[in-house]
């Protein structure tokens, strides 16, 4: 799909309705299922967050932007996240939080991106944070300016990718929550893409599949 016909489906994109946990599931293991309902876990108080899953062109395709985190003392370094963070008291809301992140991590300001819609929120076990993910849209191809101390690297991944199933692997690992279980995920280009990312693609792609 070219990015102009994508656009005449925006109007579309604002009515249908997210999968929810449904389809985050299908992209986490059964050891991570007891941590899908986020209301489960308000009594931990956990801190607030916001993502923006932003598409935009790139070579002529719709394309999300990724990006890999830099490496730091912390259960996130090195992966594979969208842009987003911490909401702060300065904030007006979580749409606010994903936009001002995701100036302060590649650039893109916030007047230049066109918010969607929300999807469903994630709750992250190791960090004890709910991740609101938000969907946005750029109308142009940016020029992308990271913060080093946080981002190592961008990855465009194409829209069209996400139904090509295999795209999806099983991979051996080490998470919060269990020793050496298998793990659905994302492969692409040498990235691998797990974890509360991979359950918002997996939301977003299942939700697309209505009107795509």
């Amino acid at each position: 799909m070219t990015f102009d016909s994508f656009l005449h489906k925006i109007d579309t994109i604002k009515t249908i309705i997210p999968q929810g946990v449904d389809a985050q599931a299908l992209m986490v293991p059964t050891q991570r299922r007891p941590y899908l309902y986020v209301e489960d876990f308000l009594e931990y108080h956990p801190k607030r967050s916001a993502v923006m899953m932003l598409l935009y062109p790139h070579a002529g395709e719709v394309c999300l932007l990724l990006i890999e985190r830099a490496s730091y003392k912390g259960v996130h370094s090195g992966q594979v996240a969208f842009p987003g963070g911490k909401y702060e008291e300065s904030d007006r809301n979580l749409e606010h939080t994903a936009l001002r992140e995701t100036y302060e991590e590649v650039g893109i300001c916030s007047r230049d991106i066109q918010v969607i819609k929300p999807f469903t929120s994630v709750y992250v076990p190791p960090s004890n944070f709910i991740v609101q993910p938000y969907l946005g849209i750029i109308h142009h191809t940016p020029e992308l300016i990271l913060s080093h101390n946080e981002v190592a690297n961008v990855i465009a991944l194409p829209i069209n990718k996400l139904f090509d199933d295999q795209l999806i692997q099983q991979v051996t690992m080490t998470t919060s929550y269990a020793n050496q279980i298998a793990v659905p995920v994302y492969l692409y280009q040498g990235y691998t893409i797990w974890g509360a990312t991979a359950m918002m693609i997996s939301e977003l792609k299942e939700s697309l599949k209505q009107i795509l």
